[in-house]
C-alpha cells in the first residue's frame, strides 16, 4: 500500500522551532563541508535565522561563488525560452502564495481559539489585543449601522405622515363637496308651505267676492 506524502508544516511552539533550527542548521553546514571534500565541489551556502541570524560556509571563496553564479544565471536566462522563464517565475510565486496561506490558516486558527498550546505567553497576549481590536471595530460598525436604520425610519415615519395629512386633506374636502350638494338638493319647508298656499280653485264674480265661499250649484 502506497501511503500519501505528508504534508511539511511551520512548526507552532517557539521552542521546538528552534531546537530544530539548530539541530538541522548543524547538519546542513556538515553535508556542505563534507560534500565540498569527498566530491571537490564548490560549495556555498547561506543560512539566515528567523531572528535575521548569519549562518554561512563556503569551500573556496563566497564572493567569487556569488559572482560565478551570478554570471551562470545571466548565461541562462539569455539562453532559456520565455515561456520557460515565465513558468519558473509562476511556480516561485506560487510557492510563496502557498506558504502565505498557510500562515494565514495558521492564524486564524489562532483566531479561533484552535491550536493554542504551543503558543508562548507573549504570542496569546498578541492574539487577545487583535481581538480586543476586532471587536472594538465591529461594535463601531454596528452603531452606525444602528443610526443609519433610525434615519432611515424616521425618513419613513416622515413620508407616512405627509401622506396620511395628504389623505385627510383630500377626504375633508369630499366630505365638504358632499355635503353642499346635499344642502343643495333639500327645498325648504318655508317654499312648500308657500306653494301649498296658492288658490288653484275657479272663482266667478268681481274681485271681492273671491274671499267669499266658491259657488255651489
Amino acid at each position: 500500500m502506497v501511503r500519501g506524502k505528508t504534508q511539511m508544516r511551520r512548526i507552532e511552539n517557539a521552542t521546538s522551532r528552534q531546537v530544530t533550527f539548530s539541530k538541522r542548521r548543524n547538519g546542513l553546514l556538515k553535508k556542505a563541508f563534507e560534500l565540498s571534500v569527498l566530491c571537490d565541489a564548490e560549495v556555498a551556502l547561506i543560512i539566515f535565522s528567523p531572528r535575521g541570524k548569519l549562518y554561512e560556509f563556503a569551500s573556496s571563496s563566497m564572493h567569487d561563488t556569488i559572482d560565478r553564479y551570478q554570471k551562470y544565471t545571466k548565461e541562462i536566462q539569455a539562453h532559456k525560452p520565455p515561456e520557460e522563464h515565465n513558468m519558473q517565475q509562476l511556480k516561485h510565486e506560487a510557492a510563496c502564495m502557498m506558504k502565505k496561506i498557510e500562515q494565514l490558516e495558521a492564524s486564524k486558527r489562532k483566531l479561533l481559539g484552535e491550536g493554542l498550546g504551543a503558543c508562548t505567553f507573549e504570542e496569546l497576549q498578541q492574539i487577545e489585543q487583535q481581538l480586543e481590536r476586532s471587536v472594538g471595530t465591529i461594535r463601531a460598525r454596528k452603531m452606525q449601522v444602528y443610526k443609519q436604520q433610525i434615519e432611515q425610519l424616521k425618513e419613513k415615519g416622515k413620508a407616512l405622515a405627509a401622506e396620511n395629512a395628504m389623505l385627510c386633506d383630500k377626504f375633508g374636502l369630499q366630505k365638504q363637496q358632499r355635503g353642499s350638494n346635499e344642502e343643495r338638493a333639500i327645498v325648504p319647508s318655508t317654499e312648500i308651505s308657500e306653494v301649498s298656499d296658492v288658490e288653484t280653485e275657479l272663482f266667478i264674480g268681481p274681485p271681492e267676492t273671491r274671499n267669499k265661499r266658491p259657488f255651489q250649484k
